[in-house]
């Protein structure tokens, strides 16, 4: 399966290629995408993206992970959530969003197996 395109991102809504639902935050990975609801794991700016927002994504076989930490880079990556990400033998990136969305594109676009989560706001 195939990592769909971020079909369009703008301040607090974006959407994903063949997915009629417009998200606020986002996770996608080859074959799927689905809203990013911080509550599931009582994430916040701070401390940030919890090892348990990203367990979902990573057991889909991805081989690099991005992670867009909103467009004024608010949201936080702890480094034990960045160690996380690593023992998994995944590749991390994070990026300002707008920049994220456009490395999972491109990773995307040329086949590789990239999953990422989004945070569309500050």
């Amino acid at each position: 399966m195939k990592s769909p395109q971020i079909a369009s991102l703008s301040w607090g809504r974006m959407k994903v290629q063949d997915c009629p639902t417009a998200y606020k935050d986002c996770k996608v990975w080859p074959g799927g995408s689905r809203p990013w609801d911080w509550r599931e794991t009582g994430t916040d700016h701070h401390p940030g993206v919890q090892a348990s927002d990203l367990e979902e994504i990573i057991n889909k076989g991805i081989e690099t992970l991005v992670i867009g930490c909103g467009m004024s880079q608010a949201l936080q990556v702890p480094s034990r959530t960045l160690d996380y990400i690593k023992n998994k033998g995944v590749d991390v990136k994070v990026l300002q969003t707008e920049a994220a969305v456009r490395e999972y594109n491109s990773l995307a676009s040329r086949g590789a197996r990239v999953g990422g989560v989004f945070h569309s706001t500050c």
